[in-house]
């Protein structure tokens, strides 16, 4: 073995990480750390046979369940209108996220992009307030109903989407829209005839998961009386008419499992 010209040398093992990498896992470690132990978490008192035994005696009042056909039919009218809440405020966000999204991108490596910064400045205060928020502070002006939820859910998904939008459209592979903007065409054209055709499925997967999303929000959305199925559920559960608050549970699940398997596989036939 010895003789042979081109011995086979053994190579230094890379590191599992960089040093930056293992500081920042190590910080995030103590803020951990630090957060059981400023927050005097009663793990005792959760744990204990007590709690179990209050928890189990509040499970049981969920049964049995409202089945009567017109509490059945008011509940199905609800999650209907939590779905159009969920649908038109994501298809209103993408529309706006896309539009946000242009001014918020280089379109090119000499695009000074004058209005990049501010542009996604808008786009951090937009996602910065909860759908909560937005669904409390639109109250005011567009009045208890659906309304408000549909304006909540498009003005914070708006800047999520418009976010992921800018990041897609900077990552696009340049050389079709550098082809075409050689021969003298407009920003514009280049951006509809080629940029865009490579990242529309990103866009597309990023819409129907915030789709997913969205339709968690709007069913909690009504509790501050935005309409929808979140608006039954504290309307009932506050008069403690637990077998109601139960059946509005249940469809809030099977609405999010629907569109979950939806939504998944759509993003699943797009990416083939």
């Amino acid at each position: 073995m010895s003789n042979l010209p081109n011995a086979i040398c053994p190579t230094k093992a890379p590191p599992v990480m960089k040093g930056g990498t293992a500081a920042l896992l190590l910080g995030l470690l103590a803020l951990v750390i630090a957060s059981f132990w400023t927050l005097n978490l009663k793990w005792g008192e959760f744990l204990s046979m007590e709690a179990f035994r209050s928890m189990g005696r509040f499970i049981a009042e969920f049964f049995p369940m409202d089945t009567q056909s017109a509490f059945l039919t008011k509940v199905g009218w609800g999650t209907l209108e939590t779905l159009a809440m969920s649908l038109l405020g994501t298809g209103l966000a993408a529309a706006a996220g896309l539009a946000l999204a242009i001014p918020a991108s280089k379109l090119h490596s000499n695009d000074k992009g004058l209005m990049r910064t501010p542009t996604r400045w808008v786009l951090n205060a937009l996602r910065s307030i909860p759908e909560l928020v937005w669904a409390a502070l639109l109250l005011i002006s567009a009045g208890l109903g659906p309304f408000a939820g549909t304006l909540a859910l498009a003005f914070h998904t708006t800047g999520v989407l418009g976010r992921l939008f800018a990041e897609s459209i900077e990552n696009a592979p340049p050389e079709p829209a550098d082809a075409l903007r050689t021969q003298g065409v407009g920003n514009l054209k280049v951006f509809y005839f080629t940029t865009l055709p490579q990242v529309l499925p990103q866009l597309m997967s990023y819409t129907l998961y915030r789709w997913e999303n969205n339709i968690r929000a709007a069913a909690v959305l009504g509790v501050v009386g935005a309409g929808g199925l979140g608006q039954l559920l504290s309307f009932h559960m506050g008069l403690f008419q637990m077998g109601k608050t139960a059946t509005i549970l249940a469809a809030m699940l099977l609405l999010v499992a629907i569109v979950d398997s939806m939504s998944y596989h759509l993003r699943r036939t797009m990416t083939r």
